[in-house]
C-alpha cells in the first residue's frame, strides 16, 4: 500500500542512463513517477524492471511539445548528453534544451509544482578558472560544433531563472559533471564506456590528443542522492549548484586503471584531440556540501568494477 503522502513526480529523459537510476530511487521511495522520453538515447531495457510496479508510468513522449499531467515534482533531464548523440541532430538538441524547458516550466507553473533542470559542467566550456565555481560565467564557444549542447543548456538556465523571477516558480538546477555507471549507453562515445568496451574486447584504447587533459568522475549513485537532496532543499535554494565528483584524474590515468581493473591486454593509441574540448574539468563542490550536506562517497575503485561488470554483461548478451 502507497503512503499518502506520496508525491506525484515527472522525470523526463527518464529511460536514459540518469534518469533511470532516479526513477528507481524514487520508486522506492513509494512516489508516484511519470517516466518519460522519446528514447532517442534512453532505453526501455534501462526501466524494464519498472514496468510491472503500480506507481511507475512510462510514457513515450518528446518534450518539445507540451505534456498535460498533474504533478508535484518535475525533474527535467531530457536532452542528448553525450558529443556523439548531441551532434547527430544539432537543431534538434537545441529544441529539446530550450523547447523542453519552455514546456516543462509551462506545465510547472500550470500545476505549481517544483522543478529541477539537469544542467551540466559544459556551461563553463573550456574553463580558464580551476576548479569550477558555481560564479563562475564560463568560457564557451557560440557557434562550435559543441554549442548546440552547450548554449542550449546555458539557455535553459536563463529561462528557468526568468520563470523565478517574473512567475515565482520554485526552481532548482544542478550542475551534472562526468557522471558514470551501469545504463550507459554502449555507443554514447564517452571515455568511460568507450575505454571498458575497448579493454573488454582487446581493442586499442584511443586517447586524444595526449591524455593529460583531467577529468572529475562522478558514480551515478552519488549524483542520484544530489540530485533529490537539491529537489527536497528549502525553496529559496535554487541553486545552480555543482554536482560531481573533484577526484580529478588525466584521461592517460583512466585508461590505464580500466586496462589494469578489467585485466586487458590493450595499448593505448592517440588521435587527435576534437575541437572545443576542455582542457581541464574539476567541479568546485563547496555548495552542494554546505547547501545539501553532500558529498559524493564512491571512489572510482568501487565504481568501475561495478560499471566494468554491467558492460562485461551486455556484450556476453550481445554475443
Amino acid at each position: 500500500m502507497q503512503h499518502l503522502t506520496a508525491k506525484r513526480i515527472l522525470v523526463t529523459g527518464g529511460a536514459g542512463f540518469i534518469g533511470s537510476h532516479l526513477c528507481e530511487r524514487l520508486v522506492a521511495e513509494e512516489n508516484d513517477v511519470i517516466c518519460v522520453d522519446n528514447f532517442f538515447t534512453g532505453r526501455k531495457a534501462n526501466i524494464a524492471h519498472l514496468l510491472g510496479k503500480p506507481n511507475f508510468e512510462l510514457m513515450r513522449h518528446d518534450v518539445c511539445f507540451p505534456l498535460y499531467v498533474e504533478v508535484d515534482e518535475i525533474y527535467n533531464l531530457a536532452c542528448p548528453a553525450s558529443p556523439i548523440h548531441y551532434q547527430h541532430d544539432p537543431v534538434q538538441t537545441t529544441k529539446t534544451s530550450v523547447h523542453g524547458a519552455i514546456n516543462m516550466l509551462g506545465l510547472a507553473k500550470r500545476v505549481k509544482a517544483k522543478i529541477l533542470q539537469a544542467s551540466t559542467s559544459e556551461v563553463y566550456g573550456d574553463p580558464q578558472v580551476h576548479p569550477q565555481p558555481e560564479e563562475y560565467w564560463g568560457h564557451v564557444n557560440p557557434i562550435g560544433f559543441r554549442s548546440c549542447y552547450d548554449e542550449g543548456k546555458r539557455c535553459a538556465e536563463t529561462l528557468f531563472f526568468d520563470y523565478y523571477r517574473q512567475h515565482n516558480l520554485r526552481i532548482k538546477i544542478a550542475r551534472i559533471f562526468n557522471t558514470y555507471g551501469p545504463r550507459m549507453h554502449p555507443e554514447d562515445g564517452r571515455v568511460v564506456s568507450n575505454f571498458i568496451i575497448q579493454a573488454l574486447k582487446g581493442e586499442s584504447i584511443t586517447v586524444y590528443g595526449d591524455g593529460s587533459q583531467t577529468r572529475s568522475f562522478g558514480y551515478v549513485d552519488d549524483l542520484v542522492e544530489g540530485l533529490i537532496r537539491l529537489m527536497n532543499s528549502p525553496d529559496d535554494f535554487t541553486g545552480p549548484v555543482n554536482l560531481g565528483n573533484p577526484g580529478e584524474m588525466t584521461i592517460r590515468e583512466l585508461a590505464e586503471l580500466v586496462i589494469k581493473l578489467t585485466g586487458s591486454s590493450s595499448s593505448i593509441v592517440e588521435k587527435t584531440l576534437p575541437q572545443d574540448d576542455p582542457r581541464q574539468r574539476q567541479p568546485d563542490i563547496r555548495l552542494a556540501g554546505e547547501a545539501l550536506g553532500w558529498t559524493p562517497r564512491i571512489p572510482a575503485a568501487e565504481g568501475l568494477p561495478k560499471t566494468i561488470e554491467y558492460f562485461s554483461a551486455l556484450l556476453a548478451k550481445m554475443n
